[in-house]
């Protein structure tokens, strides 16, 4: 049977002890926002990009889609390709998915690396103000949103290019699944505790000039993961990723290095 979500899947044993990598994208992008790390770490080990419930090629289901539903719908897709354990990225959105796939099925998990996102629950305020998103995206669609929020994803000084692909990006997304993942956000839990009961090494990373996910935030989650390395990227705002694919694919390859080998031992 077909799995339920679209995905990439590049690479393979080309070092039989290189982990699979699982890449979880942000709102409201898709799998692509990854094109830089699959392209530089599928040559060594395999890469998983999926496309999350809502977005890009994958059904969109209208309503309410929680963190728990996108975690397990990961799980399902990595239970498919008979992936047991791996490494999980995720950036802004997806990292609190990531924490959420942590949260349900930390035996799988070798590795974290949490990019440009944040482990609190969402404020009441928040929560009305996601709400009202939704109900906006689906009554107008992504591109007026697109358009607002685009030099707050990338920096203002980004590529042009970069700028592109990311605007390109969420204006593709559906609005129903997009308002559905907003609506789901809002509810989530608070995993500030969860942090602190990490076992596995994590990386956490954020763009200098994120004004979504500010540095302080970054340094928090550093501080309260038991064992955890720091990158601040400068020069980029909320998707470092991409707009400066070299330091931030730096990072991650000493990351990853350090955890190869690690399968199979208890940590």
């Amino acid at each position: 049977m077909a799995p339920f979500l679209a995905y990439e899947d590049k690479g393979g044993a080309a070092d039989v002890a290189a982990l699979p990598l699982v890449l979880i994208h942000g709102h409201p992008f898709d799998h692509t926002m990854w094109t830089p790390q699959i392209a530089a770490f599928s040559s060594r080990r395999r890469v998983i990009a999926p496309d999350l419930r809502g977005y890009g090629a994958s059904p969109v289901i209208p309503g309410v889609t929680p963190l728990a539903t996108f975690a397990e719908d990961i799980a399902a897709l990595l239970d498919h390709l008979e992936v047991d354990r791996f490494i999980l990225a995720g950036l802004s959105m997806g990292g609190q998915i990531a924490m959420e796939c942590y949260r349900l099925f930390p035996e799988r998990i070798r590795g974290l690396v949490l990019a440009d996102t944040f482990p609190s629950a969402e404020t009441p305020e928040g929560r009305k103000a996601r709400a009202a998103m939704a109900d906006r995206l689906v009554r107008e669609g992504m591109a007026g949103y697109a358009d607002e929020v685009l030099y707050k994803m990338v920096a203002p000084y980004a590529d042009a290019e970069v700028a592109a692909h990311v605007h390109r990006m969420m204006t593709a997304t559906p609005p129903e699944g997009a308002a559905a993942a907003l609506r789901g956000r809002a509810e989530r839990p608070d995993y500030r505790d969860l942090l602190t009961r990490v076992t596995v090494p994590a990386l956490v990373v954020v763009g200098a000039d994120d004004a979504y996910t500010p540095v302080p935030d970054a340094e928090a989650m550093h501080a309260a993961l038991p064992h955890s390395t720091l990158s601040v990227i400068a020069a980029a705002a909320h998707l470092p990723n991409l707009e400066r694919p070299e330091e931030f694919n730096a990072a991650l390859a000493d990351f990853l290095d350090g955890l190869d080998g690690l399968d199979g031992l208890d940590l």
